[in-house]
């Protein structure tokens, strides 16, 4: 069966328009005539009968196993166009009309953190990723986005899933390449005995690493794993959610504070431990709010640590459950929001009975970053500038910084 693909759908697969609907083929680019066969649901391509030019190829040997990357078969033009694209589609779902930017690219081998999955299999260990839509876990030996420092520790790290994994579950191992080392997260693993304590430690010793955590439990820490926030050394309590990537926080951060500067007292909604609100605190007071109390207890220490930065006051506070009231804004001139991928329509909608003149809305999800924005608009901000940012690279996944005023 051939098929001409007529363009790319949300998550990088091309689509092919058909008289009985759209046919969605993983791994194919706009204007590649495919020949595909269908035993079900995905098409599997069998054949590039025409290929694109903007076709390249994968500089990953495990690409189409492994369900980390959606479109390294795409050239950089339209690997870009495609995620500023994203950004377009969702801003014009909400009859939103602004300029939008060129995407802030970044490189391969710089993603600081990764979640890899493991399990027992015929009588082995399997460590690595996902296959796309599946439980099966694709072992994986190089990951061409990760920091040359977790891909050289793959061996190790395969050794110590061998060690807990657990045989009813698979296990996840979330790696975080620190200032100071690798910081090491394991979950759903085998109960800990006094041996595989032992060796455990014995392992992360042998490899350097700064944290071992398994199961909540630090196991042991040689050194704690720090990040800096422009200069602002933070100590990252175990686990906790950092930016992908250094270049791409730095890139959100600078448009944020840039378009803040000049704002006397600012609120940092969904904080974490300080990406924001300690690089804001160079040229204002702010007000950092977060529901995550480990999170805002590393914020406030790096604060207080630190030399010349403004006041930093922090709240504990789940802003889904409770957002931040119009009234309690009235003493800020700037907020910035970088909510998880279901966005901040509660706290957009305070903002927008609000008469705070500045805003930065940051997000992951272009979607949920629309109807938010579209939320602000309504409530009589306009719309400046919209960036995207990649930091979820040769993915489907897209940041994206959009700023507002009065």
């Amino acid at each position: 069966m051939n098929l001409t693909i007529d363009h790319l759908g949300a998550r990088g697969d091309g689509v092919a328009e058909t008289t009985g609907g759209p046919i969605y083929v993983p791994f194919t680019l706009p204007g590649e005539t495919v020949a595909i066969e269908r035993p079900g649901t995905p098409f599997r391509t069998t054949t590039i009968v025409e290929a694109s030019a903007h076709r390249q190829l994968p500089p990953c040997p495990h690409f189409g196993d492994c369900g980390g990357c959606d479109m390294q078969h795409a050239d950089d033009e339209l690997y870009h166009l495609f995620k500023r694209d994203l950004v377009l589609k969702a801003l014009a779902r909400e009859g939103i009309e602004t300029e939008v930017a060129e995407l802030v690219p970044c490189p391969p081998g710089s993603r600081r953190r990764v979640v890899l999955s493991a399990a027992r299999v015929d009588g082995g260990v399997v460590l690595g990723f996902n296959a796309a839509e599946s439980n099966r876990i694709v072992p994986i030996t190089v990951c061409v986005i990760a920091l040359p420092a977790i891909e050289r520790a793959l061996p190790a790290l395969r050794r110590l899933a061998s060690l807990l994994v657990d045989r009813k579950r698979p296990l996840r191992i979330t790696v975080t390449a620190t200032a100071t080392g690798l910081d090491v997260v394991v979950a759903d693993a085998a109960n800990l005995s006094e041996s595989l304590r032992r060796n455990a430690v014995k392992l992360a010793l042998a490899e350097d690493f700064a944290r071992l955590t398994v199961g909540g439990e630090t196991v042991i820490m040689t050194r704690p794993p720090t990040l800096a926030f422009d200069g602002v050394s933070v100590e990252l309590p175990a686990g906790t959610f950092t930016q992908a990537v250094a270049s791409a926080e730095a890139a959100m951060a600078t448009l944020v504070c840039d378009h803040l500067a000049g704002a006397r007292r600012v609120a940092d909604l969904f904080a974490g431990c300080g990406t924001f609100s300690l690089r804001l605190a160079r040229q204002a007071g702010v007000h950092a709010v977060e529901a995550d109390s480990t999170a805002l207890a590393a914020l406030d220490t790096g604060w207080r640590r630190a030399a010349g930065l403004k006041a930093v006051t922090t709240e504990k506070r789940d802003l889904y459950r409770r957002p931040i009231q119009a009234k309690e804004l009235k003493r800020y001139d700037g907020v910035v929001f970088d909510p998880p991928r279901a966005g901040a329509e509660a706290v957009a909608q305070e903002l927008a009975a609000s008469t705070v003149r500045r805003v930065a809305a940051v997000s992951c999800n272009p979607v949920t970053l629309a109807r938010d924005l579209r939320i602000l608009i309504d409530g009589g901000y306009r719309v400046t500038s919209v960036t995207p940012v990649d930091q979820f690279l040769w993915s489907h996944h897209v940041e994206v910084v959009a700023l507002l005023e009065r």
